[in-house]
């Protein structure tokens, strides 16, 4: 797909609680982002029950949507529904900047978030070593890329055997883990090496090709960028390059910083049941 595609995305969520809930309070981060390449043509979002919508911008650009229900219930139901053009010719490519550059003070000062480590991207020893040799002997953005192959082929995805609070390193132990996983160990191993790196996260269209009129079921995909004079995006856990498949909602430190829904309940309940469903269209 080299030319400009157009996707319908529905991101269904339903919670069901064991015993009715007072009220619920909800953020969602579920609209696709406004970028160079990346054009948002609609977005709804629908809320059963809700009494009250608001809508911002968080710290680290991502559109946020407060949703609140006040009166008892016994499920929650939000469902996304946007239209995105997306066109990867419009990315600039990345610059070809030495180590000396990506590690002066200046860019650690401008991008510090992006190189101090967290809880979720904590680095093994031995995924630290490999990153250092390789950093010793690539450029930044080559070593970058065989840091994404390293953890590629160590892991096998599997779902369901980590959690988003799981840090990736817990994945690297078992090698098996999901996108978060893959995009967590690449994440902490760039900003190991001196390289600023953010967590990404959105969707991936499953197949690589599709035909207009095409549809899907899908889910929340998580990819890396790193710093070089502009944000380099790469998807790990496909080993490919980030192009038309690939719809950007936020980036940020980590998956805390932009998970898709995040939220309290307030009394009733003891048990949640979550049913997520992602469902994608090539419109044009």
């Amino acid at each position: 797909m080299s030319g400009p595609v157009r996707y319908s995305i529905t991101h269904t969520s339903h919670y069901a609680y064991d015993h009715a809930v007072g009220a619920s309070f909800n953020e969602t981060r579920l609209t696709p982002k406004l970028v160079p390449w990346q054009a948002p043509l609609d977005f709804n979002l629908q809320v059963e029950p809700v009494t009250y919508q608001h809508r911002y911008v968080d710290y680290w650009g991502t559109q946020v949507r407060i949703v609140e229900a006040t009166q008892p219930h016994r499920s929650l139901d939000i469902r996304a529904t946007s239209v995105v053009e997306i066109n990867a010719s419009r990315r600039e490519p990345a610059d070809a900047l030495g180590w000396d550059v990506v590690r002066a003070a200046s860019v650690a000062d401008r991008w510090c978030e992006f190189l101090a480590p967290t809880r979720l991207t904590e680095v093994p020893d031995d995924l630290a070593a490999r990153a250092e040799e390789l950093a010793g002997t690539h450029s930044p953005d080559a070593a970058a890329r065989e840091i994404s192959a390293t953890v590629h082929d160590a892991l096998t995805y599997r779902s369901g055997v980590t959690q988003v609070q799981s840090p990736a390193s817990e994945a690297w132990a078992s090698r098996v883990g999901v996108c978060q996983d893959y995009a967590h160990l690449v994440v902490g191993a760039l900003r190991h090496v001196g390289l600023p790196a953010r967590y990404v996260s959105g969707y991936l269209y499953p197949s690589h090709d599709p035909d207009v009129g095409e549809s899907a079921e899908g889910e929340s995909h998580a990819w890396v960028e790193w710093w070089l004079g502009r944000w380099v995006a790469f998807d790990p856990t496909n080993l490919i390059e980030v192009a038309n498949r690939h719809v950007l909602v936020g980036t940020g430190r980590d998956y805390a910083d932009v998970p898709p829904i995040k939220g309290i309940v307030a009394g009733g309940h003891s048990s949640t049941d979550l049913t997520v469903r992602v469902d994608l269209h090539r419109v044009a």
